[in-house]
């Protein structure tokens, strides 16, 4: 029986699949090449029509001759608006995202917290944004020295009946 895999006692659903799309926090690699941001987020998309991906870039606040310019020379925050394309444009169910929010200007963060929860997939992220916490986590899961924490309930309520929690969060400002 050497080299067989035996089962394990895991569920296993007949035609569902899980996609998932990463947001990486140091994000230099996908952005060193001499793509223009339409020609970038078009190698992930499967469909190849440029009205289909500049849509998906509008979304994230590029339009007109801002979406013809070159990755390499954008800003963080324009960085992280293309990023934010890709993930939409994946079609992932589960989103991965490091501190999505860093770089972004107030009008970019409502777009993503709005986008955000409109999601119907699972989203697992870390963030330093309040709000952005607050109004789309259902589940927190902290990591202390004592171990996991792991409650469903929002952010705020989570430091409402935590009292540990709420003097955490207060030590790390």
């Amino acid at each position: 029986m050497s080299g067989e895999i035996e089962p394990d006692e895991g569920d296993f659903k007949w035609g569902v699949t899980t996609s998932n799309s990463y947001f990486p926090k140091d994000n230099t690699s996908e952005f060193n090449n001499n793509y223009n941001i339409v020609e970038w987020l078009m190698q992930y998309s499967e469909e190849k029509d440029v009205t289909f991906v500049r849509g998906f870039l509008g979304r994230m606040l590029f339009s007109g001759d801002e979406a013809l310019k070159k990755v390499k020379v954008l800003s963080g925050g324009e960085k992280v608006r293309c990023l934010i394309s890709k993930l939409m444009i994946s079609g992932a169910n589960v989103l991965i995202m490091d501190e999505p929010t860093n770089h972004l200007d107030m009008e970019s963060i409502t777009a993503l917290n709005n986008g955000m929860i409109k999601f119907n997939g699972v989203i697992l992220f870390s963030s330093q944004d309040h709000q952005i916490v607050q109004t789309t986590a259902n589940r927190i899961m902290e990591f202390t020295d004592n171990g996991l924490i792991d409650k469903q309930t929002t952010y705020d309520e989570y430091l409402l009946n935590d009292e540990d929690a709420s003097k955490r969060q207060t030590y790390s400002f």
